[in-house]
């Protein structure tokens, strides 16, 4: 039985927004007007930063607290509590219920780590403050400028209604990572993994040799719906239409596409399998391929050169000759502080953690993008790094036809998202009807569409 995300998490997510509501009368959107002052140079500011990050140990932990080491001593006037999101669960998963509990209490974090998928929630509902009103749109420019800009795909995921909410932070594209080892001792080559048929005649040729399913798929299982919207989108659907009023689970090319990866679970090519095992299946020798996040890239890096085999990566597959859609995974730093001393330490903090240094090294210890992405070509810091390393070529081709992570409108968005990756699992892995069960999910999800 797969495991899934807390029902209590996503309620006390509910409860806690419309309690929100409640005490404001409204929703928690910002009226910011003013521009907020600069911090004076003796002006002491403590701030709390939360992120999700620091609840995986390892090089994530590691890398986020090395960079806000490297900050304080930047900025030895502004002091800053690093922390993971408050009660536990699923790494990314309960980021906006964290920073709900914690702003009921009275003490919200200043600097919040939040999933794109939260974004509407995020600047209607939370209290995120818009940073383009709080240090001008010019500050914001040149903040995602310089001499290594965000990619131009990347710098305003996370704007909302014209306003910039959000810096994006750390993100990938979907990722095939696989065992070129295993698929050597299959009789495979220089595999190409372009298309879907392709990874299923590879796979089924690998579960031949090791007698065991090859493949897992995080797009099909819960908490991967960032990057089941991209399988969909290359499969000509969508979740939601473009004017954010209609849920698209439904649709006869949403009920393809689940029955297509379905076919690979039939074919017992594709493990039944929760998030847990499927990131460890790829380390372990227990699968071959496995299509899900960079974040994912050092782990299994370490894990091949202590297993002595090749990890090789390609990009999202295709269906047929339709363009693979990359989605994105990931997050923004939002401001969360009333105060505007706390809101321009914040600022600062957040203008340090998506600078070039910062990318030096959460590209290199972690494996996301690099979202400043001329660090990588000739003369930039990264430039050597990323010769060395062909596990970024794909990941950073993806981002030249990234579209966004969708996030659904209105408080329900977690609940309509569990509807979603439920009927996906049931279908794919479960042998449920693909019709039925899609147009039930898709029923259900318009009813909590506001």
């Amino acid at each position: 039985m797969r495991p899934l995300r807390s029902i209590a998490l996503t309620i006390a997510a509910g409860t806690a927004a419309l309690a929100l509501a409640g005490c404001s009368g409204t929703s928690q959107a910002s009226t910011v007007t003013n521009q907020i002052p600069e911090l004076k140079s003796d002006q002491q500011v403590n701030i709390t930063f939360e992120s999700y990050n620091l609840a995986q140990a390892g090089v994530w932990t590691d890398t986020v607290k090395g960079l806000v080491a490297d900050f304080e001593k930047a900025h030895p006037n502004i002091h800053v509590t690093a922390q993971a999101p408050q009660g536990g669960g699923a790494v990314g998963s309960n980021t906006v219920s964290s920073v709900q509990t914690q702003l009921l209490a009275g003490h919200a974090p200043d600097v919040a780590q939040l999933t794109f998928d939260s974004l509407d929630f995020a600047a209607t509902q939370l209290g995120a403050q818009p940073i383009s009103d709080l240090v001008g749109k010019d500050a914001v420019d040149q903040a995602l400028g310089g001499a290594h800009p965000f990619h131009p795909n990347a710098k305003h995921l996370a704007d909302w209604n014209g306003k910039t909410y959000g810096i994006p932070y750390v993100f990938s594209t979907p990722v095939l990572f696989y065992n070129a080892t295993k698929l050597a001792d299959a009789g495979i080559a220089n595999p190409d993994l372009s298309t879907w048929d392709k990874v299923e005649a590879a796979a089924k040729a690998v579960t031949a040799k090791t007698g065991k399913p090859s493949l897992d798929i995080s797009c099909t299982s819960i908490g991967g719906n960032w990057c089941m919207q991209g399988v969909f989108k290359s499969n000509g659907a969508q979740v939601l239409s473009d004017d954010r009023k209609t849920i698209g689970f439904g649709s006869d090319a949403a009920i393809d596409t689940v029955t297509k990866m379905a076919q690979l679970s039939k074919d017992g090519v594709l493990r039944n399998a929760d998030s847990n095992a499927q990131f460890e299946g790829l380390p372990k020798g227990d699968t071959a391929f496995i299509l899900t996040t960079s974040a994912l890239q050092g782990s299994f890096m370490s894990a091949a050169t202590k297993g002595g085999w090749q990890l090789k990566a390609a990009g999202m597959p295709s269906f047929g000759s339709k363009p693979a859609v990359p989605t994105n995974s990931g997050s923004a730093l939002f401001v969360l502080s009333q105060d505007p001393a706390k809101q321009r330490a914040g600022w600062e903090l957040i203008k340090f953690m998506t600078s070039d240094h910062a990318y030096e090294q959460i590209s290199t210890k972690i494996g996301y993008l690099p979202l400043r992405t001329s660090l990588t070509a000739a003369g930039g810091s990264l430039y050597d790094w990323a010769q060395k390393n062909p596990l970024l070529a794909p990941n950073l081709v993806q981002l030249d036809r990234l579209q966004p992570w969708v996030s659904y409108p209105g408080n329900s968005y977690v609940q309509i998202d569990d509807i979603l990756g439920k009927a996906v699992e049931n279908v794919v892995y479960y042998g449920k009807d693909a019709k039925t069960t899609m147009a039930d999910a898709q029923k259900r999800a318009q009813d909590l569409i506001p």
